[in-house]
C-alpha cells in the first residue's frame, strides 16, 4: 500500500446482512459502535439491511425488503393522492 493516502482508520470491519445473516470481511473507515468475533478475532461490525448476498440483482429472485415500514408509508402517502383527487 502507498503510504499516506489512506485515513487512519482504514482496517478490517464485517459487514453483515441482516435479511440472511451472510457476513463479509473488507477493509473499511466506516465508524462501527458493534463488534463481532469470527473465527478468534474480534471486528468492528456494520450491519446492512441488504447487501449482493440478498439484492434481487445479483440473487435473480425478487424479494420485498420492508425497512421501517418504508412501503406502508408510501402507499398510505400514495392512498391520500388518490383520494385527494377524486374529491
Amino acid at each position: 500500500m502507498k503510504k499516506g493516502i489512506h485515513p487512519d482508520n482504514y482496517r478490517l470491519v464485517a459487514f453483515k446482512d441482516m435479511s440472511n445473516e451472510e457476513v463479509f470481511i473488507t477493509r473499511s473507515t466506516a465508524n462501527t459502535k458493534d463488534t463481532i468475533e469470527i473465527d478468534g478475532i474480534e471486528y468492528p461490525l456494520m450491519k446492512l439491511e441488504i447487501s449482493n448476498t440478498s439484492h434481487p440483482f445479483f440473487t435473480g429472485k425478487m424479494k420485498l425488503v420492508d425497512t421501517a415500514g418504508r412501503i406502508d408509508k408510501f402507499k398510505n402517502k400514495y392512498q391520500k393522492h388518490i383520494d385527494a383527487k377524486k374529491k
